[in-house]
């Protein structure tokens, strides 16, 4: 080549014996030899490049596929654990989970922020395992010290999980889903904006869940004192359209915890 900067790169097209026509990437590239500089040219066919690179993509595809099941096998494993100290945690888990991701689905969240939700979800309450069960399992009123104890499960839950490499932030959704968006809530008193989406569905889910089912030191207080009381904090303590998807779902009857 007489002029230009080298190497450089450019597809066209090829003719094969046969007439058929496929496509070519010519390569250009100066090289020193004994007697001086010279220009080469490397043809390549180009479908067989992108054979390659599809290859090496689906094999790249294949083990984050793995890595992904393993983490899940994890997150499994640890609600496994929770489940065998605390059963009524574990089942409570469940059931949040299972109305944070039909909420998410209706709000139109991507597919990676509603595995996000499952994942934090199912391991939410993963904290409590550090709880005193004379606590966790008291029949009568929680005093002050005791509820203070019960709210370091966030942090605790976030401290057991933050060291997982998820592809999702589980932690910080675990650490959050108590926050709410005046900033009344705990552990560090954030405000609406700096909330995760996903974890201000899980709040939502949460106080539904836990209001309408038995609790060791309450009785049931019924789905719809939940419903009214998301309805009543709607935009106070939690995300509206959260909670507008949420009444929605229940008094519709799309969903049920039955």
């Amino acid at each position: 080549m007489k002029s230009g900067r080298l190497p450089v790169s450019l597809e066209t097209v090829g003719r094969r014996c046969d007439g058929t026509v496929f496509s070519v990437l010519v390569q250009v590239d100066r090289i020193l030899l004994p007697d001086g500089p010279a220009d080469v040219v490397f043809y390549t066919d180009n479908a067989d490049i992108k054979r390659k690179v599809k290859q090496t993509a689906e094999g790249l595809e294949s083990g984050l596929g793995k890595i992904q099941r393993l983490l899940l096998d994890i997150a499994s494993a640890l609600g496994t654990a929770l489940d065998i100290r605390d059963p009524y945690t574990a089942e409570h888990q469940k059931k949040v989970v299972r109305l944070a991701r039909v909420i998410a689905e209706e709000m139109g969240l991507p597919k990676e922020r509603i595995e996000s939700i499952e994942i934090a979800g199912n391991l939410h309450d993963i904290g409590k395992i550090k709880v005193p069960i004379e606590i966790l399992s008291k029949s009568g009123q929680l005093s002050d010290l005791e509820f203070e104890i019960i709210k370091t499960h966030c942090q605790v839950g976030y401290d057991i999980i933050k060291s997982i490499d998820f592809p999702w932030p589980v932690g910080e959704i675990i650490l959050q889903h108590h926050e709410r968006i005046d900033g009344s809530g705990y552990p560090r008193g954030l405000k609406r904006e700096n909330i995760l989406i996903e974890a201000q569905i899980l709040a939502v889910a949460d106080v539904v869940e836990a209001m309408s089912s038995h609790r060791p030191y309450r009785p049931s207080l019924g789905i719809n004192a939940a419903l009214e009381e998301i309805e009543k904090n709607r935009g106070i303590l939690y995300e509206p359209e959260v909670v507008d998807v949420c009444l929605r779902l229940f008094r519709e009857d799309r969903f049920s915890f039955n």
